[in-house]
């Protein structure tokens, strides 16, 4: 682009402001003129001053200025016809991106331009990418033979894949590592299980001949309550988190809640959607519903996929396409942040639960006479998510740890000098000498039931928080337990024949299942189950054979000692025929 700088033999400048300008002065016509170098500099005009011949300076204008000058360039503003109106439509910019490079040239002409034109920055928000690394961090170069070239990527993973990876799976404005290893990993955690929970609930629903209705009621089963609560409150996030251009937030936002979705709703509802029952069918297929339109922009092909084939399929008034629909609205009234928190703390509980079990070394297949729980919130947790727990740590009974008065574990307490240093300053030390000599059941008990603790020091009285104090919990022998922020579970570990037993069906059922699957029985389909083992697994079959075959789905279970010894580990050798 020429400096539009016309200079005569006494130096005298002229700035053209325009081509009609530089028409009307050169008394040419110039219609079919390129206005560039070198046919702009045959343009001379008479000095407006001292009318000597006025020539084009030798300068051009810095490339980054055309790029500059975009936001009113690209309208032919002000001359153009209906430029203006454009102009002023269009400015400033919502949103720009480009790379780290673009820095000095781009954003900063762009915003330099803008602002001496015009008094405002041409744009409202910037994102500044950062480089595009191999997966070892590497600068992708023909000469390393690291480069991945994105059509033969997107071939292999997909589109939606390399979509997702490069919005949401980490700060966009950071060097990004890209390989076949972490692209796979995102499929593996995030797409593949919104895949699969879709092709769930398609099995589901069209073996109850499930029909969505447009007016979904809210059901009374709490985990349905709970998910439709997640739904509206991620509606809430990810709507903000749009607003902010924060791709990274959203996939977060999207991720959490495909996790809460598939790995503990579908999982923790699964007999009822095995019995067809319409209140987890509605639920669940509004989730998918706006759960597809909250993902659509981030992976349009996936999402559009899945509004043809399940969404359209089952009502066929809604929009078109998802990228057609309407985003979504959440509805304030069924966000209960209180039953939240409370599965949020069942969910980690059941995390401490089987750390326990990890540490005790026995199977989750184990059943176990029960578990002792300790957290605050715990005396408002309702019945069905405690069974949740209790069906998740394969326990028989679920009791209080606070309770315990037969000395099963030990409390010891000690203070967090950081947390209660940064209150108290000098006093740390009087104040953690009060708590060791406090009554450490007591303390932790009452700290988890009302949330606060006065405890009288030299100084004063001290306000305690959990946060304010490193427990220990100790097991006696016999029991595990593990704690973390304050929240504990112990398990006992005594396991009686009985028990036993439980345990040994439990192995019979996962080994039956395997079996099916293996031999590409449909999900419905009732079996004959014959069998052969050890005198344990003949106790265990005949004392829970009726659990076994509802499981199972099994007409009869019927013991054939012709059957060949098995190698498995229980010794179970099976055949199944279906009816």
């Amino acid at each position: 682009t020429p400096l539009p700088l016309w200079r005569c033999p006494e130096s005298h400048l002229h700035c053209i402001g325009s081509l009609a300008e530089l028409a009307s002065l050169s008394g040419q016509d110039i219609q079919a003129t390129d206005p560039h170098r070198p046919f702009v500099d045959d343009i001379t005009f008479p000095c407006p001053e001292c009318s000597q011949t006025m020539n084009r300076v030798n300068e051009v204008i810095d490339c980054w200025y055309d790029s500059g000058a975009m936001p009113f360039a690209q309208w032919g503003f002000p001359h153009k016809e209906g430029s203006i109106a454009q102009f002023e439509a269009a400015y400033p910019a919502d949103f720009i991106c480009e790379a780290i490079d673009q820095t000095r040239g781009w954003f900063y002409t762009l915003m330099t331009i803008g602002t001496l034109v015009f008094h405002e920055s041409s744009y409202k928000t910037v994102l500044c990418l950062g480089h595009i690394l191999d997966k070892d961090g590497r600068k992708m170069s023909k000469h390393l033979g690291n480069v991945l070239q994105p059509i033969p990527l997107m071939d292999q993973h997909g589109a939606d894949a390399v979509r997702w990876y490069m919005l949401a799976a980490g700060s966009p404005w950071s060097a990004r590592r890209v390989g076949h290893e972490a692209l796979s990993d995102v499929v593996r955690k995030t797409l593949l299980t919104y895949w699969n929970t879709v092709s769930f609930f398609s099995l589901y629903a069209n073996a109850a001949h499930y029909s969505p209705s447009n007016n979904l009621t809210l059901s009374e089963v709490t985990m349905d309550r709970w998910i439709i609560s997640e739904l509206n409150a991620l509606i809430v996030s990810t709507d903000a988190a749009f607003a902010t251009f924060d791709s990274q937030e959203i996939g977060r936002q999207l991720a959490t809640f495909i996790d809460d979705l598939s790995n503990w709703y579908v999982r923790r509802s699964r007999r009822r959607f095995w019995d067809g029952e319409p209140d987890a069918l509605a639920t669940l297929h509004q989730c998918l519903k706006v759960l597809t339109q909250l993902m659509s922009p981030l992976v349009p092909f996936i999402t559009e996929h899945v509004w043809q084939s399940l969404i359209r399929v089952g009502d066929p008034t809604v929009a078109e396409s998802v990228h057609l629909s309407d985003f979504p609205v959440a509805d304030p009234s069924m966000i209960d942040s209180k039953l939240s928190s409370s599965v949020a703390l069942s969910r980690r509980l059941v995390e401490l639960g089987r750390a326990a079990r990890a540490e005790s070394k026995i199977k989750i297949r184990q059943p176990l006479a029960r578990a002792l729980v300790a957290a605050a919130g715990w005396n408002e947790m309702d019945l069905e998510i405690r069974s949740h727990i209790q069906d998740e740590l394969n326990v028989l009974r679920l009791d209080p740890l606070a309770d315990e008065s037969d000395g099963l574990v030990s409390v010891t307490v000690k203070a967090n000098f950081r947390s209660i240093g940064a209150r108290y300053g000098g006093d740390v030390q009087a104040i953690a000498s009060a708590i060791v000599a406090a009554d450490a059941p007591e303390l932790v008990r009452s700290l988890r039931q009302e949330g606060l603790y006065a405890l009288p020091y030299g100084g004063g009285i001290a306000e305690l928080h959990l946060e304010d104090l490193v427990i220990t919990e100790s097991p006696k022998a016999g029991w595990s337990v593990v704690s973390h922020s304050g929240e504990s579970v112990a398990l006992d570990l005594a396991l009686t024949p009985e028990l036993i037993e439980a345990g040994l069906a439990r192995e019979v059922i996962r080994a039956i299942q395997e079996q099916r699957k293996n031999s590409g029985f449909e999900i419905s389909d009732r079996v004959h189950v014959l069998w052969n083992g050890g005198p344990d697994l003949a106790v265990a079959i005949s004392r829970f054979g009726a659990q076994v075959a509802e499981e199972v789905l099994a007409h009869s279970i019927i013991r054939d000692e012709s059957l060949p010894a098995a190698n498995n580990e229980i010794g179970l050798a099976l055949l199944l025929t279906k009816i």
